[in-house]
C-alpha cells in the first residue's frame, strides 16, 4: 500500500496522468507543445474561417505552416527510421498527441503528406527515393461509390450474393508502363497542395478487375503530379477539419514507369492494409489530443465563468461532468498507447488493433467535445469560442479513414477470425 506524512496535490503532467518519462521524451513533447500552441493554432483558426478555395491559394497561412514544421524537425524522415521500435512506440504519440491538440486537421494533412516519402524510403530503390522521397504527397484511395467498399478491401461484408460496385479509377500495363484512368473521391487529404500521390486503385490485368469472391484486384502505385494526364478538381469544402484541404484527382491516360507499382495485384490488399493499420493508429492518438483540447478549454471556462453566484466549477454537477470528461481522456490515450505498444511489438501490427483505438477514440472524442460545450453553454455555439470548431473536427474523425461502423464490422471480422484459429474451428 502506498503511505504519506501529509496529502499531497496531484503532479499532473501536460497530458495528465503521466508516468515515467525520459528527458528526450520530456524536451520532444515540450517542443512539441510549444510548437501547437504559438504556430499551429493561430494557423488552424485562420484557415478555418477561410474560404476553401482561399486556404490554399499562393498567399494562404497553410505554407507558413508547412515551412515552420519542416523547420522544427519535429518529423524527421530519416530520424524516425532510425528509431527502434520501442522508441517509435514511445516517441511518435507524444509527438502527435501534442501536434493534433495544436490542431488535428494540420496534424492529419503533415502526415499523409509524407505517405508518399514513407513509400519510397520503403522500397529501398534510389531512384524512387531520389523521385519522391522529397516530394509533398497525399494518400489516394476513395473514390466516387467505393469508401467503405475500399475499407472492406476483400468483400467480406458484400450483400449475400453480390459483389462491390465497379470504381471508375483503373489501372493497367502496358509494355514497361502503368497507365491510369479515372477520378478518386474528393475525399483524398492533402491533394490540393499535392506534388505527389501514394494511388491504391483498382487492376485490370486483361481478365478484369474483379477476382473470383467479387473483391476487386488492386495495386498501389507511387504517381508524380508533373506528368501528362494528372489534374486536380476544386478543394472539398465541408464541415470539419478544415484546415486539412481535401480535393479529387483526375487521371486521364496517366503514364508511369511500371516500376511505380510498388505494391502488385498479389500486393495490393496487403499494402493497403498496412497503409490503413497506420492511418487508424495515427487517428487514435491524434483525437485523444483533441479530446484533451476540448478538456483543457472546459478546465479553464469552469473557473472562470460565474453562475448561481459563484465560479461554476464550485457548482457539483459541474465537477462531476468535468471529471467523467477528463477519465474519457485517460481512457482514449491509454487505449492508443496500448495500440501503439501492440503495432510495434513483436505481436503486431495488425488493423484490429488500430481500428479498436481509432473507433473509440473518436467515437469518445465527440463526447467529450459535446460536454466540453454543454459547459460553455451559448458560448460554446459561438465562433468567438473554439469549442464549435473542435466538435466539428471530432465529428469528422468518425468518418476519416474508415467510417467507424464499417471498421467495427471489420475489426469484430478479425476477432472471429482469430478465436477460430486458436480453437481449431
Amino acid at each position: 500500500m502506498f503511505e504519506f506524512d501529509e496529502v499531497p496535490l496531484p503532479k499532473l503532467g501536460l497530458t495528465g496522468l503521466e508516468g515515467v518519462m525520459s528527458e528526450e521524451e520530456l524536451a520532444i513533447q515540450g517542443m512539441a507543445h510549444r510548437f501547437a500552441a504559438e504556430v499551429m493554432r493561430p494557423i488552424a483558426e485562420k484557415l478555418d474561417k477561410m474560404d476553401h478555395e482561399a486556404a490554399v491559394a499562393e498567399d494562404s497561412p497553410i505554407w507558413e505552416f508547412l515551412e515552420k514544421i519542416e523547420e522544427s524537425g519535429l518529423l524527421d524522415l530519416a530520424a524516425i527510421a532510425g528509431m527502434s521500435n520501442e522508441e517509435k512506440a514511445r516517441i511518435i504519440p507524444i509527438i502527435f498527441e501534442e501536434l493534433a491538440w495544436g490542431d488535428s486537421g494540420l496534424a492529419m494533412g503533415y502526415l499523409v503528406s509524407k505517405f508518399p516519402a514513407f513509400a519510397a524510403y520503403n522500397t529501398g530503390d534510389a531512384e524512387i527515393i531520389e523521385r519522391f522521397g522529397h516530394l509533398r504527397g497525399c494518400w489516394a484511395a476513395t473514390q466516387p461509390d467505393r469508401g467503405c467498399d475500399l475499407v472492406d478491401i476483400e468483400a467480406s461484408e458484400c450483400h449475400p450474393g453480390e459483389r462491390q460496385g465497379r470504381g471508375n479509377l483503373v489501372a493497367r500495363i502496358e509494355g514497361d508502363e502503368v497507365v491510369i484512368n479515372g477520378q478518386t473521391s474528393a475525399w483524398v487529404s492533402g491533394a490540393p497542395i499535392a506534388q505527389s500521390a501514394l494511388l491504391y486503385s483498382q487492376f485490370d490485368d486483361g481478365d478484369g478487375i474483379y477476382n473470383e469472391d467479387g473483391s476487386h484486384k488492386y495495386v498501389g502505385i507511387l504517381v508524380p503530379f508533373d506528368i501528362p494526364g494528372v489534374t486536380k478538381g476544386k478543394p472539398l469544402d465541408k464541415m470539419g477539419m478544415r484546415a486539412l484541404c481535401q480535393g479529387e484527382i483526375y487521371f486521364d491516360n496517366a503514364r508511369v514507369p511500371l516500376k511505380y507499382m510498388i505494391a502488385d495485384a498479389d500486393q495490393g490488399y496487403s499494402s493497403f492494409f498496412g497503409a490503413l493499420t497506420f492511418a487508424n493508429m495515427e487517428m487514435g492518438i491524434s483525437f485523444t489530443g483533441v479530446a484533451r483540447a476540448a478538456l483543457d478549454h472546459a478546465l479553464a471556462y469552469v473557473h472562470e465563468r460565474k453562475q448561481g453566484g459563484t465560479e461554476i466549477i464550485n457548482h457539483q454537477t459541474v465537477r462531476a461532468r468535468l471529471f467523467k470528461m477528463h477519465q474519457k481522456v485517460e481512457a482514449c490515450r491509454a487505449m492508443a498507447k496500448r495500440v501503439f505498444d501492440y503495432n510495434y511489438g513483436p505481436n503486431g501490427p495488425h488493423l484490429l488493433a488500430s481500428a479498436t483505438s481509432k473507433t473509440y477514440v473518436t467515437d469518445t472524442c465527440v463526447e467529450v467535445c459535446s460536454e466540453a460545450i454543454q459547459l460553455f453553454g451559448g458560448n460554446g455555439l459561438t465562433r468567438e469560442y473554439p469549442l464549435e470548431k473542435l466538435f466539428r473536427d471530432a465529428r469528422a474523425s468518425q468518418i476519416a479513414d474508415g467510417e467507424n461502423n464499417m471498421l467495427g464490422l471489420k475489426a469484430a471480422t478479425w476477432l472471429s477470425k482469430a478465436y477460430k484459429d486458436k480453437n481449431g474451428l
